[in-house]
């Protein structure tokens, strides 16, 4: 063979090895799924939420700080918040899954970290309980559409007729990540009618929105091997006052901001939150089960407006 046809044959070698290297090599369109597809972000969804093996449970959380927004001043830190998350799946017929789930929020002292029970209020400068959110259930349905935004018992009207593919907007980034954004614009009536309950309520109306990240090794992402996935990322809400502030009808509202974390054993778990858990909501600890499919998923106002009572009149 010349030298001619030597390099030739060399470097047709060296491009269809390239080319099956790259064949192998994961990205967005495979090898396990296409994440530009609802069906791809259906698979990636349902471990990234829980895990496709129906015998394991997932557990999850987030930390983070809750501030006070006012117009004229400063935002100000009020107090942490941690997150407690447990959840299992069960595969439907048509290929979708039903997340069954649990989570609970916990408000914390920003100096030492320890789960509130009662908190003086900067604004009003009067001492009160603390009220942790407890969502039992608050499962989820993972299909090849865009999820249905929460009724909230019928409160939030939802159109379930238009619904578009489950498209989230991932993008490679740097070390092998991939990246993704989902946002939830909420307006629906309050379940805390402000005629009842004065001093808890913020209106006749709640405007709620929810922004959630998630970072996720690609590479686990087409791991045909693996039924449910390790991830962390950022989940960050905007909301009135809570109830058990007593702000009423006050003018501003609270940012939530924090780091999130799903996937990986009980010890992973802050052990406070453990404890608080197992000590204070000990159902909380497991996945609620199968039946809890038939129930509604209720949002804190709601399950307040349940277990709670309107608050007397601030002391003179």
């Amino acid at each position: 063979m010349d030298r001619r046809h030597f390099l030739s044959a060399t470097s047709a070698a060296t491009l269809a090895a390239g080319t099956a290297l790259a064949a192998d090599k994961p990205s967005l369109k495979g090898p396990r799924i296409d994440l530009t597809t609802g069906k791809g972000n259906l698979d990636l969804m349902a471990r990234l939420e829980g895990d496709l093996d129906e015998s394991k449970v997932k557990y999850g959380g987030a930390s983070g700080i809750v501030s006070g927004v006012r117009a004229g001043e400063k935002v100000r830190d009020l107090f942490g918040f941690e997150v407690w998350s447990v959840a299992t799946t069960r595969k439907q017929s048509d290929g979708s899954y039903r997340i069954l789930h649990r989570e609970c929020v916990y408000y914390t002292d920003l100096a030492t970290e320890q789960i509130l029970t009662e908190w003086v209020n900067p604004y009003t400068n009067e001492k009160v309980k603390v009220v942790d959110v407890v969502n039992d259930p608050w499962n989820s349905h993972v299909e090849e559409f865009e999820p249905l935004p929460p009724t909230y018992g019928g409160l939030n009207k939802v159109d379930a007729l238009n619904r578009k593919p489950l498209l989230l907007n991932w993008r490679e980034a740097a070390g092998g990540f991939i990246i993704a954004q989902r946002n939830v614009n909420l307006y629906y009536p309050n379940a805390l009618d402000p005629d009842k309950w004065p001093r808890e309520s913020a209106g006749k109306m709640v405007q709620v929105s929810e922004n959630y990240t998630y970072v996720v090794k690609l590479e686990d992402a087409q791991n045909p091997a693996m039924t449910t996935i390790a991830y962390v990322g950022s989940w960050s809400r905007i909301t009135p006052w809570l109830p058990w502030m007593l702000m009423g009808q006050a003018p501003g509202h609270v940012s939530y901001q924090s780091v999130s974390y799903n996937g990986g054993p009980l010890s992973m778990m802050k052990q406070t939150v453990v404890e608080h858990t197992r000590k204070n909501h000990p159902e909380m600890m497991n996945p609620p089960p199968l039946e809890s499919l038939q129930k509604p998923n209720l949002s804190s106002l709601e399950n307040y407006a349940r277990t709670q009572k309107p608050a007397p009149g601030p002391k003179s």
